[in-house]
């Protein structure tokens, strides 16, 4: 059975999170940020994506349902992958290391779930937003998604200064 084909514009939050998740520091920001204080990585980006694609602010009532929809899934799905990743991170048998690349992947795959239901909370894109609005508006974001003591945290801090970067960058996806 083949899989059912996903139209283009749900991809673009998923291709937005490869690519800036891709930028210098910013994994291991967003990583360290999920680690450290529980941060989920799909809401962050989610935030950041919103005011970046010109789709606005994130509120609290966004937020909350932002979270309700990757929570579940997260739990159930993606965190016990990735907690199997890890534990089989330094294994030496190298038919293991071929399995986390397994696991990896269904990981990568859950988090693509996550994300294609977080896109459905977002209106879509209705008129264009001058770019510095734009970065403004995914900082405001990041900060809702963050708190105020998160949000000033180092970590955010690359974050921030990668959006303005990435967002001021020719090959930007939509």
């Amino acid at each position: 059975m083949a899989e059912p084909e996903i139209p283009p514009e749900d991809e673009e939050f998923w291709r937005f999170s490869l690519a800036f998740y891709d930028q210098p520091g910013v994994a291991g920001a967003l990583v360290a940020l999920q680690d450290r204080d529980g941060r989920d990585v799909n809401l962050m980006l989610f935030a950041l994506w919103l005011g970046i694609s010109g789709r606005g602010s994130l509120d609290g009532g966004l937020l909350a349902a932002a979270a309700q929809t990757a929570g579940r899934l997260g739990s159930e799905i993606v965190e016990p992958l990735r907690a199997l990743r890890r534990k089989l991170h330094k294994h030496p048998d190298g038919d293991v290391q071929k399995f986390r690349e397994a696991v990896k992947a269904l990981e990568l795959a859950g988090e693509k779930l996550i994300q294609q239901r977080l896109f459905r909370l977002c209106l879509p894109l209705q008129t264009s937003m001058p770019l510095a609005d734009r970065i403004t508006a995914a900082r405001r974001n990041l900060a809702v998604c963050l708190g105020p003591e998160g949000v000033r945290s180092g970590e955010a801090a690359i974050i921030l200064d990668a959006i303005t970067a990435f967002a001021a960058a020719p090959q930007r996806p939509a």
